[in-house]
Order: structure tokens, then sequence, then C-alpha cells
């Protein structure tokens, strides 16, 4: 009897075990899969007061409107804010792309595994909180000189995770500060923000390695918008004219 009643004891403490060992492996899964409104949410609750800290330091504003560089050879993005009562933007923070596919030049194709590079802008529409990746916004890959070229691809962005086949992947500490700041910036009435993506730095030096390479003559069309938000520090409206860039 006294055999029974400690199988049953042990077999009734085994199956609580199981069942903590399985809240404990599915609880941080069920906090991940939370809404994607709640989710962008939580991310802003998260690293909004240091963000605003760093900003007021910098004499910028939270919630003003944004900027963003993507250099595919240096893995970095940039994000530039806007300075209060003029229209130039100031360097706030450079983070690293911590994943990317491709090489550089453009994307061309469907499933190439190709980064863009070009200049791009994103809508409140292209946000999306319910990103598989944590959090992402989609840059509106093909463009419209994308397009003329008869370049094909979709859902490129910019996204948390790590993971990338064609897009910019960031750790999901970094899209949260990068996304917070450029949802705030929409909500609070930039109609969109733009991201120029560069195969490189466009300085005078490394565009010297690049004679007689395939990309060269668009190589040199992307540093006139390059060039001319070095000199102004305003990102420069892009358009297309007989399949090449048009800066204004």
């Amino acid at each position: 009897m006294k055999t029974v009643l400690l199988t049953t004891a042990i077999l009734a403490i085994l199956a609580i075990l199981a069942i903590i060992a399985v809240v404990l492996t599915t609880a941080p899964r069920l906090l991940a899969k939370e809404s994607g409104p709640a989710r962008a949410t939580s991310a802003a609750n998260r690293v909004r007061p240091a963000l605003t800290r760093d900003l007021t330091a910098a004499g910028l504003r939270f919630g003003s409107p944004v900027f963003l560089r993507v250099f595919k050879e240096e893995r970095e993005l940039e994000l530039w804010v806007q300075q209060p009562g003029k229209n130039t933007f100031q360097h706030f923070r450079t983070y690293p792309i911590a994943a990317m596919s491709g090489n550089l030049g453009p994307k061309l194709a469907e499933g190439d595994r190709q980064a863009p590079e070009g200049f791009y802008f994103v809508a409140p529409s292209a946000m999306n909180p319910n990103s598989s990746f944590h959090l992402s916004f989609n840059l509106g890959y093909p463009n419209t000189y994308d397009q003329a070229h008869g370049r094909t691809g979709s859902a490129l962005m910019i996204h948390g995770n790590e993971v990338s086949v064609g897009c910019f992947a960031m750790t999901d500490p970094k899209i949260e500060e990068i996304y917070t700041l450029c949802d705030a910036a929409l909500k609070n009435g930039q109609p969109y923000f733009r991201v120029h993506c560069f195969p490189f730095r466009m300085t005078p030096q490394r565009m010297a390695h690049t004679k007689d390479h395939q990309w060269e003559p668009f190589w040199k069309n992307l540093k006139e918008g390059y060039d001319l938000f070095e000199k102004n520090k305003t990102p420069p409206s892009a358009t297309v004219q007989n399949k090449r860039y048009s800066f204004k």
C-alpha cells in the first residue's frame, strides 16, 4: 500500500514539474506574440525615456521628422532628426546592421537575395508592428526608378530578428529604437520619411575604386543625391526622368 502511495506521489510531482516546464518554455513565446500595436507600444514604453533624454541632450525633440541612410559596405544605418525650427537634419545615432544578404549593387529581381540601393520613402501604411521579425517597415521597393528598369521584388524591409534575405535586419533592441522614432515622427505629422540606401559612403576616395565597375554609372547617379544631403543636410526629393534619378 505504501509503495502504491509513494508511486502515486512521485507521478504527481513529475506531472507538476512537466506542467511547470511547459509554462516556462511557452511563456516567452506567448509574450512575444502579443498583438502588433501592443508590441509596438511595449517597445516604445521601453525605449522612449532614454531616447527622449538623449535627444534633449543633443538639442533635438522626440517626435520630430526623421531621415534614414543605409550603407551596405559599412553595414550601418544612420538616423537623422530634424533640428527644431530648421529644415536641416542632425545626425542622432548610427546603428549596426546585424544581417544583410547579397553583394554591392542594386536589387534586380525577386529572389536574387540582393538588398536594394536607391531612394525610398516610408508612409504610415508601410509600418508593420505585426511583423514576424519583431517590428518592421516596408521600404517601398520597387520604386519608380526600379520599375522603369524592369526590376522586381517585394516586401523589402528594415526589421528585427537578425535574419535577412534581401532586407536590412537589425537586432530587436535596435529596431525598437528605430521603429519608435520613425513611428513617433509619422504620428506627429511627418507624412512619410525618406530612406536612402547606398552601396557605401560615396566619398571621392571610395568612388575612385569604382572605375569601370558594372554599376559605376548607377552609383554616380546615386552620388548626386548623396552629395546634396552632405552639402545641405536636407534630404533631397528624388524623381525619375529618362530612367535616371533627378534631385531637387
